[in-house]
């Protein structure tokens, strides 16, 4: 089964992967997901935090972060920006 991923972009230049359909804290749903970075990998994330602090990566920019998310066993869909 695939796995939805919205890869953002810092202003600092890190990269973040967002997975909408895993719900972090199921008692506020819809509000935080899970997330993984380079430093730090798995953790919680706040969609509107991050939605209003980062834009979308580009294939180039992401494409590090996809490479380690693939080989940690991973199979993504990945959202792009509409």
């Amino acid at each position: 089964m695939k796995t939805r991923a919205i890869f953002r972009k810092f202003e600092d230049g890190e990269i973040l992967a967002l997975f909408p359909d895993i719900d972090e804290r199921p008692h506020d749903p819809g509000l935080f997901c899970l997330s993984y970075a380079h430093c730090g990998q798995h953790g919680s994330a706040d969609l509107a935090f991050c939605f209003q602090h980062t834009v979308f990566a580009t294939k180039d920019e992401r494409a590090d972060l996809e490479k380690e998310l693939s080989e940690i066993g991973y199979d993504l869909e990945i959202i792009e920006e509409s």
